[in-house]
């Protein structure tokens, strides 16, 4: 048998079982007893609500996982594809055309194979626990909007990419590296007044209190923004969130019109400051050099395997091609994607305690951030007893619990 597809239906249905595995200790670390940190803010009703929605989702998660991994077994097994190859060089056109349609046929058919699920979340789990907002209209207008930015943002730098390993001989990886990079730091620069308001409306924050707070906290802080807008997540959920965007002189504060409706103004400065202190802490730089680093590590492995026959043979290919040794290699380098993922949130949720610990001192007020945090785990529902292994493997941010502990 062929080694390679040993080793990619193994690493298929190792991630898979161990999601499972994850997702069931994570259901049984449910408490029913009520936190006492929560005992102001929270009811036994409302707390079992709260559970309840993690079990709904974990349940829907591990029934998309299954359907998921057989459907992708099954592609590859039948010669899946083979059969998109060859649609793609049916058009005749020349390798970097082909390799553009190749990809494209193979995103829209996994979109679309997944387009129950995300139906499903959205319009039933979501809007029986009473977060969605999304209309049948905005639904799909996003849907057309993110092909319609796949193709005219992922289609060029992948046929840059394609270019230059056809033509940049032994380093093409480096030029690639490059490339994508700059790439990358001009889509995040552009990103808050290009992309984003695709999708969102942005309005400047009113002139009034809250405003002040903020100006006066970002001027005591010597950071400089661009401006302070608030966004229409209500118009897809209920869900609370704030956030920063973009770079230099184009860097933004941006608050959900949800979180104004939730939040104290001495609350929302608190989740300013944590936010703010990701900046100040270099935690945003510190984590794009290690994603730049661990790009350019792929890049080079993967120079390794650009037409592999036997890579090619594990999936059943009549032809051997460039574009096709990109999505291939993917299946290879899972296991270190997945390592490499679980490093990251090792050092995401350090940032996270650090970036509360400079809100606590420059506001000094480390009850207004407590209770915003509270506000934001019973608004969002968030499960308050998580199974550690959950948390070690898949959670960016520290439990809401721990955080509290660690402020206090």
């Amino acid at each position: 048998m062929n080694p390679y597809l040993v080793f990619i239906l193994a690493v298929i249905l190792i991630g898979y079982i161990l999601d499972l595995i994850i997702s069931i200790v994570n259901l049984r670390s449910l408490d029913p007893r009520l936190p006492g940190e929560f005992i102001d803010v929270l009811d036994g009703q409302q707390y079992a609500k709260s559970q309840n929605y993690t079990r709904t989702k974990t349940t829907f998660s591990m029934i998309k996982e299954t359907a998921t991994t057989v459907f992708i077994i099954a592609f590859i097994l039948i010669g899946g594809f083979n059969w998109a190859d060859g649609l793609a060089r049916g058009f005749e056109l020349g390798p970097i055309a082909t390799g553009l349609i190749f990809t494209a046929i193979l995103l829209l058919f996994m979109t679309l194979a997944g387009m129950p699920f995300s139906i499903y979340a959205t319009f039933v789990i979501e809007e029986r626990f009473g977060f969605n907002q999304t209309t049948w209209g905005t639904f799909i207008l996003d849907f057309v909007k993110g092909i319609i930015l796949a193709m005219s943002i992922g289609g060029p730098i992948l046929a840059f990419m394609l270019w230059l390993f056809e033509k940049g001989g032994s380093w093409a990886w480096l030029y690639c590296w490059i490339g994508v990079v700059v790439a990358m730091m001009v889509i995040q620069l552009l990103a808050p007044v290009l992309i984003m308001p695709l999708f969102n409306k942005f309005t400047p924050l009113n002139d009034g209190k809250l405003k002040d707070l903020v100006t006066n906290y970002a001027v005591k802080e010597k950071f400089k923004i661009k401006g302070i807008y608030t966004m229409d997540g209500s118009r897809r959920s209920t869900k609370l969130n704030a956030f920063f965007t973009g770079f230099g002189r184009f860097r933004r504060i941006v608050f959900f019109d949800t979180l104004m409706e939730k939040l104290s103004t001495d609350e929302i400065v608190a989740v300013l400051a944590h936010e703010m202190g990701h900046y100040k802490l270099k935690h945003v730089f510190k984590m794009l050099a290690a994603s730049i680093l661990q790009m350019g590590i792929l890049f080079f492995i993967l120079s390794r395997f650009i037409n592999n026959q036997g890579l090619f043979a594990a999936f059943r290919m009549d032809h051997v091609s460039l574009y096709s040794s990109l999505i291939f290699f993917g299946f290879l380098y899972s296991p270190i994607s997945m390592l490499l993922s679980v490093i990251f949130n090792i050092f995401s949720r350090q940032h996270e305690f650090q970036a509360d610990r400079y809100a606590l001192i420059s506001t000094g007020r480390p009850e207004a951030l407590i209770s915003a945090l509270k506000k934001l785990s019973v608004t969002n529902l968030s499960n308050l007893t998580p199974h550690p292994l959950h948390v070690f493997l898949n959670y960016s941010h520290p439990p809401v619990l721990e955080r509290i502990r660690v402020l206090r």
